[in-house]
């Protein structure tokens, strides 16, 4: 059998107010797996997820040309650094906490949807789990949810699913491509950060949600 796709299960449900998470273990070695990835996003991370990662600049380049000439230009320039590719800061660590996030949706796939979307401000927690950290977004019809591996001095990698509408349990990593999720999460500014998905499955061809402490 051909290298193993570990199964990253993600779900963070919100019930009364409180949020509860099943994170299995970051993946034993496996035999297929170089030593020096394993346990790290590579060794977790579905091809799929890797090229989405590798092609971010590609993806975020291609989403701000498709809204730019589509007329949202001065949109993404009011957003500053938010909206920059380069903009990331050392340390990218996100602390554990509960955060105010809001979403943009760049560029589209299709006819049905607008070039650029702002989102308002919704919830998201950041929590230990399993020696790494979740993240999960836990208000609003689309919900990513998933865990924040180390990568490098600026950013570090997310990986998870999407969580719907009234859904009360995410769906397992690797289980439905169309769910899955991969971005980088950095830090652009004191007390702000970012986590940039690539190559969404659904309406955008990139998808920036912004992060700041609640309160």
């Amino acid at each position: 059998m051909g290298r193993t796709i570990w199964v990253l299960a993600v779900a963070l449900g919100v019930t009364l107010g409180a949020c509860r998470s099943v994170v299995p273990p970051v993946p034993p070695s496996s035999a297929d797996a170089p030593a020096d990835t394993t346990g790290t996003w590579r060794a977790t991370a579905t091809d799929a997820d890797k090229e989405r990662i590798r092609g971010w600049y590609s993806s975020w380049q291609a989403a701000l040309a498709d809204a730019r000439a589509k007329g949202f230009g001065a949109d993404i320039d009011r957003e500053g650094v938010l909206l920059q590719p380069m903009a990331a800061l050392p340390n990218p660590h996100l602390p554990a906490g509960d955060y105010r996030c809001r979403t943009i949706k760049l560029g589209t796939q299709g006819r049905g949807s607008l070039s650029y979307v702002a989102y308002g401000w919704f919830r998201c927690r950041v929590a230990p789990e399993q020696g790494l950290s979740s993240l999960t977004k836990v208000s609003g019809s689309q919900r990513p949810v998933g865990l924040i591996f180390p990568d490098n001095l600026k950013r570090q990698i997310f990986l998870g699913t999407l969580e719907l509408g009234d859904e009360k349990m995410a769906v397992s990593y690797g289980n439905d491509r169309m769910r899955d999720m991969a971005g980088l999460v950095e830090r652009i500014g004191d007390n702000r950060w970012r986590l940039v998905l690539p190559a969404p499955a659904y309406e955008s061809l990139l998808d920036v949600i912004e992060l700041v402490p609640a309160g």
